[in-house]
């Protein structure tokens, strides 16, 4: 039994191709040399994101992924992945890329995220997105 978990919250959303993700989640955090704990992908609104990014991080703005770190140990990946479904389909026509490739990498995103890796400076950015990048490769091969 896995303990990857894909939820939803007030948006109609059915994950599709569930073992594969599930799968592909497993081979990020071995090749990253993390042990799998407790994730729970949550796919929701973007009010519903909207509502938690306020309400936990005070911050008064849309975004694409909230992630809460759960771990007790630093080498085991485990957390809460909050996804907006209208916030990727927005931005997979920003992007020009399909509705699959930016969920993947906004999941990816949010388990590189469980791992340390940041996003605010210029120089985390960039390694961020080549993780990004690495972790769709995994997938789309």
């Amino acid at each position: 039994m896995s303990n990857i978990h894909f939820f939803t919250e007030d948006y109609d959303y059915e994950a599709s191709d569930v073992s594969k993700k599930t799968e592909w989640i497993k081979q990020i955090i071995k090749n990253e040399g993390y042990v799998e704990g407790e994730i729970n992908y949550i796919f929701c609104s973007d009010k519903y994101l909207h509502t938690i990014n306020v309400d936990y991080l005070q911050h008064d703005n849309y975004t694409d992924i909230i992630t809460f770190d759960q771990s007790d140990d630093e080498k085991t990946i485990e957390g809460d992945i909050f996804i907006s479904v209208e916030r990727v389909s927005e931005n997979n026509e920003t992007f020009q890329t399909t509705f699959e490739k930016e969920l993947l990498r906004v999941m990816a995103h949010g388990l590189l995220h469980l791992m340390g890796y940041k996003d605010k400076e210029e120089k985390d950015i960039t390694t961020m997105r080549a993780k990004e990048e690495s972790c769709l490769s995994i997938y789309l091969t």
